[in-house]
């Protein structure tokens, strides 16, 4: 892609839509083979801009979802143990007892189990998506940091691995701690923020287009009122996406106030943001979009 606009213009066709800011960093990472950190809020789109990448430029996306405790044997590769020990014991079978061949024969390249990381690596194009990094340790950081900054990995058995084109790498935070700047300033930076009303209609309307518009608009307009309602866990697109799937799942071309709060559960996921949803006068929202 040879420019921000060509980069936006193949965004939108996989239904992913993105604006200037977004587009020209997105550009920016391919051109300069430099990661991309996309920070917000859950929900937000930024998992789905790793997907809308791979399909846009036709390569496989290769997804590591991180969570606490995550080493580099998850991360990146791992040994066959149960082969290893069958090939073990099938060469004694055959009376093979030169311990050098059979050592290098078990450390094969068949015996190897490579992780999202090493797969990334090795298949050209990718796109690595490195999910949720916030949710790792500091230690998995620094690995992390030294792979992607020369894109290689030494595996004492078999040498240095090195990607013969880097992939394109999307590593995300929900920001539930902040990550080393050492890592941040290895990537281009984009902070996902929810949309404004006239956005999220749009993303509402290209990704479910069997919605009615005046079902899409409604919606939106109910999410829009819910993130400034002190909620513990305001929705994000995917969950206005969700609500709108389901009220259409019910034959819903409209909705009315018993209805949204009937299926809230769509949107919300904790007690307490029901509650309060309950306290909002949905009936006025609904009746400022003429409903």
């Amino acid at each position: 892609m040879d420019d921000p606009e060509q980069v936006r213009a193949r965004l939108e066709e996989t239904g992913y839509l993105v604006d200037e800011g977004l587009s020209v960093t997105c550009f920016l990472a391919l051109r300069l083979h430099r990661p991309l950190f996309c920070e917000g809020d859950a929900g937000v789109g930024k998992t789905a801009l790793a997907s809308a990448l791979a399909e846009a430029l036709g390569a496989p996306l290769i997804r590591l979802q991180c969570h606490e405790g995550i080493d580099a044997s998850q991360a990146l590769y791992d040994w066959d143990f149960p082969r290893q020990l069958l090939h073990l014991r099938a060469a004694e079978a055959a009376g093979v007892t030169d311990a050098d061949r059979l050592e290098s024969e078990l450390y094969d390249r068949r015996f190897l189990i490579a992780r999202p990381l090493l797969r990334a690596l090795q298949t050209q194009p990718a796109v690595l998506l490195v999910d949720e990094i916030d949710r790792a340790d500091d230690e998995f950081e620094a690995f992390l940091l030294e792979l992607l900054s020369e894109y290689s990995v030494t595996i004492p058995e078999l040498g240095t691995l090195r990607a013969e084109e880097p992939p394109v790498v999307v590593l995300t935070s929900n920001r539930t701690r902040e990550v080393h700047d050492a890592l941040k300033r290895r990537c281009l930076y984009h902070w996902f923020d929810h949309p404004s009303f006239g956005r999220e209609l749009a993303i509402v309307r290209r990704r479910l287009p069997r919605v009615s518009a005046r079902l899409a608009e409604q919606v939106t307009a109910l999410v829009q009122a819910l993130r400034g309602a002190d909620l513990i866990k305001p929705p994000g697109v995917a969950e206005t996406l969700d609500w709108a799937e389901a009220l259409d799942a019910l034959g819903a071309d409209e909705v009315d106030a018993d209805l949204a709060v009937a299926t809230l559960g769509s949107v919300l996921k904790y007690r307490e943001d029901t509650d309060r949803a309950r306290d909002l006068d949905i009936a006025a929202v609904l009746a400022a979009r003429g409903g």
